[in-house]
């Protein structure tokens, strides 16, 4: 009977410790997931990691793409219908709206979570918002005052003033292949908005000065996206203060006076938050294609951006923009599509070699882990046969 007892003992003890492992192991998968969802959701490694998933580069020049035909359309109703001639002002009100809506985030913990501040120095969030709001408050003023061809003319300077200053600032070089796809695009940009080139000598230098302040800002953009652990809305909640401080320095400048005495009523109020929220998503959508591409892929969707408007006019509703024209646009969209295979080539060659040199790591770390694993149950086993 005492040998019956001591078998039954032994058994139980078998079965209490399988229950107590199978607990052990339950807890650390818990463990694991946790820790898991915190790193994706409360890190800025795993918010960077998620935008890059949800938001690659097809997405976030596609969503650009779609905001910026809207915007147009939103400026051209405030700026020429409604008659709000303070383009300073209309800046300042899209992004005191996107601080507005990124502060609701952060109350609603929706914002991503930035770098610690020791990752970025403050010199370089503060030089980001200075020429953002130079970048886009000079642009602004520059269509008050020029046509838009000249704007585009203005724009393709813009291209190779980006490959000078990365190759500058970040020591980048461009290829050959690149440079004579540029060229094509640039070419044909021209062409194609030949026609339109009205401006005044105050708007010409508006422009000039536009150009540097527009190549810094996307070369900024794109390198602490890509270089550093920032997401675009968690860059966009720490610079937008900077910007409007800068646009409030440049209204009384740059805007004509009169802007208290506007007419606010339901319908010219209602065209500006429209606006303003169009504005938004144009910032927003402008960093993720920043961060998910390059300063130079963007400023060629932008190009694409007039190509495509200037020929579906064509297509669509039968405008005559003139054969010369149509032909500089059909050339610009050659180069754009060089450009782009150039780009996804690129990016092919690269992936494979990351993914070579990232897989080991991965399994290294997990052998690791399982090597811990084994050995702490090695240890656990010995001291309850010991017990036993």
């Amino acid at each position: 009977m005492g040998w019956f007892e001591s078998l039954l003992s032994k058994d139980v003890r078998r079965f209490i410790k399988r229950r107590d492992s199978d607990a052990g192991e339950t807890g650390r998968a818990l463990e694991e997931l946790r820790s898991s969802l915190y790193y994706e959701l409360r890190t800025s490694e795993g918010a960077k990691r998620q935008q890059q998933r949800c938001c690659g580069p097809v997405v976030a020049m596609t969503f650009n793409f779609m905001v910026a035909v809207g915007i147009i359309l939103g400026n051209k109703m405030v700026l020429g219908k409604i008659g709000f001639n303070f383009p300073i002002f209309l800046t300042l009100i899209h992004y005191f709206t996107a601080w507005i809506l990124m502060a609701i985030f952060k109350g609603l913990a929706l914002l991503p979570v930035s770098p610690p501040s020791k990752t970025t120095p403050f010199s370089s969030l503060f030089s980001l918002g200075a020429v953002m709001a130079l970048s886009t408050g000079l642009a602004n003023t520059s269509l008050q005052f020029n046509s838009v061809g000249f704007y585009q003319m203005a724009k393709i300077s813009v291209t190779p003033t980006i490959v000078l200053a990365e190759f500058i600032l970040l020591k980048k070089t461009v290829s050959f292949k690149k440079v004579l796809a540029l060229s094509a695009v640039s070419i044909g940009v021209a062409i194609a908005t030949v026609a339109d080139l009205e401006f005044n000598m105050f708007g010409a230098c508006i422009a000039i000065l536009w150009i540097i302040p527009s190549a810094i800002n996307k070369i900024l953009w794109s390198n602490l996206q890509q270089q550093s652990n920032w997401t675009a809305l968690a860059l966009m909640w720490k610079t937008t203060p900077i910007t409007i401080f800068f646009l409030l320095a440049l209204m009384p400048w740059l805007d004509p006076p009169g802007a208290l005495s506007f007419v606010w009523d339901v319908n010219n109020t209602s065209a500006i938050i429209i606006s303003a929220l169009l504005g938004f998503l144009l910032q927003w959508s402008g960093a993720l294609a920043l961060g998910a591409t390059s300063a130079i892929s963007h400023v060629v969707l932008g190009q694409f951006k007039t190509c495509v408007i200037l020929l579906g006019g064509y297509v669509l509703f039968n405008s005559d923009p003139g054969f010369v024209s149509i032909c500089g646009a059909v050339a610009a969209l050659c180069g754009m599509s060089v450009y782009t295979s150039l780009n996804l080539n690129l990016r092919e060659s690269r992936e494979p070699s990351s993914g070579k040199q990232s897989l080991p790591s991965f399994k290294e770390k997990a052998n690791m882990e399982d090597d811990h694993t084994s050995e702490r149950n090695s240890d656990v086993n010995i001291t309850t046969n010991n017990v036993v």
